[in-house]
């Protein structure tokens, strides 16, 4: 009998973890990313401007993971966003609206006090991926 194992999932498309974790894991079909800020893969700092590019960076970076595991855009089975400000809901909803397609993944939205690095919004996934 043979055990399955999660594997790490990891690209250099995406920032590198700021901590003890994992970019993503993944365990059959199924892939869990940790929770990604607006964080420029290149430099490893948050975009500026904002709610709206972190967003947009953040959506890129849970894309290039995904990729990484041989998942596609319309594989995201839930999100869990987390925000500063909960004024900047619809914003992010347009953003989300825009990049994936229906039928949208399952979704939780969160107001926290503060994030790392000062960051307007953070967002985990977890998505189908192939098992090999």
């Amino acid at each position: 009998m043979t055990t399955k194992r999660p594997q790490n999932v990891t690209t250099a498309l995406a920032p590198a973890a700021i901590g003890p974790y994992s970019q993503a894991m993944q365990f059959g079909d199924l892939v869990f990313i940790s929770g990604q800020l607006g964080l420029d893969p290149k430099t490893g700092l948050l975009v500026s401007g904002g709610v709206a590019p972190q967003t947009q960076q953040i959506i890129q970076n849970l894309l290039s993971i995904g990729a990484a595991a041989r998942s596609t855009p319309n594989q995201f089975l839930k999100l869990t966003l987390y925000l500063t400000d909960l004024a900047d809901f619809e914003t992010v909803n347009e953003l989300l609206s825009a990049a994936l397609a229906e039928p949208f993944p399952a979704r939780a939205t969160v107001g926290v006090a503060a994030l790392p690095k000062g960051a307007a919004i953070e967002i985990d996934a977890i998505m189908a991926g192939s098992n090999g």
